[in-house]
């Protein structure tokens, strides 16, 4: 299945990279980091609709759903699937205010 991932998205990722290279110092945890982003991606491609549902006024945030990342479980995949394929919206780590920060950059595409 055809997967897009927004740069809000790889935005996400490429910070929690950072984060782990700059904050914890570990290259190894980054790079696992950047593989279980990979796999939890192809998971969800495998799987569309897989994921638990989030609900947002937003009408345009119907249907968007979380999937964790695998051993990383307090960061989600944030994504839809249409008949297009599978489109990431963000990554985030669940300490983070997800729902102000999805509906924001929802409200950005308009």
């Amino acid at each position: 299945m055809n997967v897009s991932i927004r740069s809000a998205a790889r935005e996400d990722i490429l910070r929690q990279f950072a984060w782990y290279l700059d904050e914890r110092g570990s290259p190894k945890a980054a790079r696992r980091f950047l593989d279980a982003v990979e796999s939890a991606i192809d998971r969800i491609s495998g799987n569309p609709g897989i994921g638990a549902p989030k609900f947002f006024k937003n009408p345009m945030l119907k249907g968007l759903r979380s999937w964790p990342v695998p051993g990383f479980s307090a960061v989600g995949v944030y994504n839809s699937f249409s008949d297009e394929g599978i489109r990431v919206i963000r990554v985030l780590h669940g300490k983070r205010d997800v729902l102000r920060l999805i509906e924001e950059d929802s409200a950005g595409e308009q």
